[in-house]
């Protein structure tokens, strides 16, 4: 079994009683399942976002950004988060002013309504879906986004200075228990869905003018990244295959 999340959904609690092994990607997950079980594997990541070799000013050419000028990436998953869209029409000419660049990908149910918040401004892109966030990854001086479980392995894995706004509207508020793990190492900034609104554009720019607290958010993120979580977590279901095979 694999918990990708730092706080148990009910369905793997129960699962949890009768597993062999159960592969997580935080620490403390012993207060949900028997500890003799548990496996530190992480969660598994795409490859080419790990792969990606591209340095931070190369990755702001290849998405048609100015390298010398700082970008802000706000990435809202497929759907689209209606409180960063909305946080973002709000901090939109508050960043342009201190002379950020944005990329906001805004999910395709709010295109429509966000694409013309930012036509004609320079150094905005809107758009409804970013295909190529190995590159975005490496080319944020500042990430934006919700708190998901793989969004937040691959953070972890990047080291990207981010900051997380966990949805309020997922089972057993996992997302806020995801950011908080980050959050409490100093590896990430948490703001709380209710307070987006009002402190989103100002706590991008205090991190964009602080060089040194962007450094250090990526150092403790990549302290946190388990890698290679794929492989280990296929050669705990073989190893465990194996001993049952052997026991008939």
């Amino acid at each position: 079994m694999q918990e990708q999340n730092s706080y148990a959904g009910v369905t793997n609690k129960h699962l949890g009683k009768k597993a062999d092994v159960i592969c997580v990607a935080y620490e403390g997950m012993d207060r949900f399942f028997p500890a003799d079980r548990i496996v530190m594997t992480g969660n598994p990541v795409r490859r080419n976002i790990v792969e990606c070799d591209v340095d931070r000013a190369e990755a702001k050419k290849q998405l048609g950004f100015d390298p010398d000028k700082p970008l802000v990436a706000v990435v809202g998953g497929s759907l689209g988060a209606r409180t960063l869209n909305d946080s973002m029409k709000l901090a939109l000419k508050a960043l342009v002013t201190y002379g950020a660049q944005v990329l906001w990908q805004t999910g395709r149910i709010y295109a429509d309504e966000c694409q013309p918040v930012a036509e004609g401004i320079e150094g905005v892109q809107c758009m409804p879906f970013v295909s190529r966030m190995d590159l975005v990854y490496r080319a944020a001086d500042v990430m934006v986004s919700r708190a998901g479980a793989s969004t937040i392995s691959e953070i972890q894995l990047v080291g990207a200075p981010t900051i997380l706004v966990p949805s309020p509207n997922v089972a057993e508020d996992h997302q806020r228990k995801n950011a908080e793990a980050l959050a409490n190492r100093a590896a990430a900034i948490m703001i709380l869905d209710a307070d987006c609104r009002s402190n989103l554009g100002k706590t991008i720019i205090d991190l964009l003018d602080n060089e040194a607290k962007r450094t250090a958010l990526s150092q403790n993120a990549l302290k946190m990244a388990l890698p290679n979580a794929d492989a280990l977590i296929v050669d705990r279901a073989l190893e465990l295959i194996n001993s049952k095979n052997q026991s008939k």
